[in-house]
């Protein structure tokens, strides 16, 4: 167990997440030689914003593609668990409507960029999936309910997957949110802080005691509502699963948890209404232990918590991604407190009882 002290555990797992500096970013016409020379590809390069990489739509005039560079400090060996990740879903799961590897002219997956202070930035380039990401969407329950079953497949899917790097320390990890209480410290508003206390006593109390004996794979590790492409028009309804960038072995349970958290407060006169929804799609493509999924919503909410309290603690050191942060996090603190006014019980007997609904 790790007996650092508190504010060294925070500042090593932002700094093993690239989350701690900001960087320059890199030129974009050092993007279009490297692109040029190791995939024969040019177009029109569109900076998009994102939370640490530098990302770009390439538009070639027959296809388009989306382009990361990886910050500086984010191991090499990281990089690679993100694309076995992808990969093996190609293998396992080509049915499964996720984002695209494109290899290089040499038949490599990536290419190494080194720094001139001696690191290396790893480039990819991936298919881009066009849809509607579903943040901006008004879904059903049934269509919840589809976006909830396809992150069950992919969760399925990864089921035997293993990885040297898959037992990365990441920030967005639950299994460290108890030894995060620190970052209160630096939200501005009292009632932010006491709401983000009770949330970590909630945890300490139901969730920690559990973390050894949880069940673990390695999962998508941020299912978020921008990270699921979708088409109301399709049947199927989810037409992309993108950014494999928080991959990792974590606890099976804390994989939906992101997606809960995101959900929350979208219906602000019955909070859990949507969570309720996915829930009962996940569960018919990978279901939850029956003694897991009472922690489920307490886990959902500490993850919402997390995210506001890393956007306040980020949006001072890393100005040049402020308005992206804060925009992302713009409504957490009041989702937190509409969904912790209903009580936990009566969460988990709503999410027990979607297991009898009608597929």
């Amino acid at each position: 167990m790790d007996t650092s002290p508190p504010a060294r555990i925070a500042q090593q797992l932002f700094e093993e997440s690239g989350l701690a500096s900001s960087h320059e970013p890199i030129e974009t016409n050092v993007v279009d030689a490297l692109l040029a020379r190791h995939y024969q590809l040019s177009g029109q390069l569109e900076r998009l914003a994102t939370e640490k990489d530098d990302t770009f739509r390439l538009r070639t005039g027959t296809a388009d593609h989306l382009v990361k560079v990886s910050p500086p400090d984010e191991a090499v060996a990281v990089v690679a668990l993100q694309t076995a990740v992808m990969r093996h879903l190609e293998a396992e799961a080509p049915h499964l409507p996720v984002q695209r590897v494109k290899e290089t002219t040499e038949g490599s997956d990536n290419v190494p960029i080194e720094t001139k202070d001696g690191g290396v930035r790893v480039l990819r380039v991936f298919d881009f999936v066009e849809g509607a990401v579903l943040a901006r969407t008004n879904p059903d329950p049934h269509q919840l309910a589809q976006a909830g079953q396809m992150l069950g497949r992919v969760d399925l899917a990864l089921r035997s997957f293993r990885h040297p790097a898959d037992e990365r320390r990441l920030v967005w990890d639950l299994r460290h949110f108890d030894q995060l209480r620190e970052l209160i410290e630096y939200t501005p508003s009292a009632a932010h802080r006491r709401l983000a206390q009770e949330v970590f006593r909630l945890f300490h109390e139901a969730v920690v005691p559990r973390l050894g004996d949880l069940e673990t794979q390695v999962i998508h590790g941020d299912y978020s509502p921008y990270n699921v492409l979708v088409d109301p028009r399709t049947d199927s309804f989810v037409t992309g699963v993108i950014d494999f960038g928080d991959s990792m072995r974590s606890a099976l349970i804390f994989d939906p948890a992101v997606s809960l958290a995101n959900l929350l407060g979208r219906t602000p006169w019955d909070p859990w209404r949507e969570a309720c929804s996915f829930v009962a799609g996940y569960e018919r493509a990978r279901p939850i232990k029956d003694t897991e999924l009472p922690l489920l919503p307490v886990a959902a909410l500490a993850r919402l918590t997390l995210r506001a309290l890393v956007t306040h603690w980020r949006a001072e050191r890393v100005p040049e991604r402020r308005d992206y942060l804060l925009e992302h996090a713009r409504d957490d603190w009041v989702n937190v407190e509409g969904s912790m006014a209903v009580a936990m019980e009566e969460v988990v007997a709503r999410l027990l009882s979607t297991r009898h609904d009608t597929p």
